[in-house]
């Protein structure tokens, strides 16, 4: 069962919050398909397709969780959003629903699609120099103090981490419907933690493994170590854009924590020919960040049986870089 968590600075996440999330989402989004997937060795893991949401991933989740608990001053005042992409585009899907304005600081090198997106749903953008090095927390906090907007975390807020919960809310549902059984493994990408951390929050009996890539493993060092450890100086480059974080926030590692969550890393290798599979195999497109957890799994990393659920957790990739990767031998 969940165990106490310990006390931070934020009020702490709960399983009632996500079932609330839940709720409100059900109201709004149906649910994205649990697929069932015969890998290579002939076992079956079920894929949780996160990548078929209205903005290509699950954080419209906790996007719409967070915003439709703004009261109404909040809401007059704007929010900020700092992503790479998926949670700029839930967000921005939000505000535009709720008549709320949006400003996300986004890299000056995310996917081009994921830019486009984000401004098609109405909201500004404001670019930042991630290779340069600049903060994007700071052009955040500028942002927010001009004009009193609401920070709505990609990762460490606790509205966002029960929105993103409701994930595991729904799969365990389905997969009950579809075999009769609970989850007894949940495989997810994981940049920050806030699905993980709202993964083991909906599905307490679960053993929930986080998936990051090789060199941007915070969470993998940080759960070992027993505290927050952040990447190493000069992380190497990767294509999960999404999963690029360089530490998690407390709250996030003391769900984690207090959940037995575990970690682990995958190469570029492994992420591209996870991609490769989804796509043969499930007629999906999914991100390289998105496709992190199946890798784990495809490479024998992450172990598996009958009621293992994998989050293919977003879709947002440029066509040119995807079509070079499903075309590879």
């Amino acid at each position: 069962m969940t165990k106490p968590i310990p006390s931070v600075d934020l009020r702490m996440p709960t399983r009632e919050g996500v079932m609330r999330a839940a709720d409100k989402i059900a109201q709004i989004l149906p649910q994205t398909p649990l697929l069932p997937l015969e890998m290579p060795n002939g076992a079956t893991i079920w894929c949780k397709a996160e990548s078929l949401q209205p903005v290509g991933a699950f954080k419209i989740r906790g996007a719409w969780h967070r915003l439709t608990d703004l009261d109404e001053a909040q809401r007059a005042k704007g929010v900020v959003a700092v992503s790479s992409g998926n949670h700029a585009q839930g967000v921005a899907w939000s505000a535009r629903r709720l008549g709320i304005a949006a400003t996300i600081v986004m890299p000056n090198d995310a996917p081009a699609v994921k830019l486009a997106a984000t401004r098609e749903f109405g909201a500004e953008v404001v670019l930042y120099d991630r290779p340069g090095g600049e903060s994007r927390d700071a052009v955040a906090a500028e942002l927010i103090a001009r004009n009193g907007a609401t920070l709505v975390h990609a990762f460490g807020d606790p509205w966002v981490i029960e929105g993103q919960g409701s994930t595991g809310i729904e799969l365990a549902a389905q997969l009950q419907v579809l075999t009769g059984s609970a989850p007894s493994r949940i495989v997810t990408p994981c940049g920050g933690g806030g699905l993980a951390s709202g993964l083991a929050l909906a599905c307490p009996e679960a053993e929930v493994i986080a998936i990051e890539p090789d060199g941007w493993d915070d969470v993998t060092r940080s759960l070992a170590a027993g505290q927050i450890v952040a990447v190493e100086p000069n992380p190497p480059t990767t294509a999960c854009d999404a999963l690029q974080t360089l530490a998690t926030y407390p709250i996030n590692f003391a769900v984690m924590t207090a959940n037995g969550i575990k970690a682990l890393s995958v190469s570029e290798e492994e992420v591209r020919a996870a991609q490769r599979l989804a796509f043969a195999r499930l007629r999906l497109v999914v991100e390289p960040g998105g496709a992190a957890g199946l890798a784990a799994v495809l490479s024998g990393k992450a172990p598996t049986d009958g009621a293992t659920v994998v989050i293919l957790s977003g879709g947002n990739v440029d066509p040119e870089a995807f079509a070079a990767v499903i075309s590879e031998a």
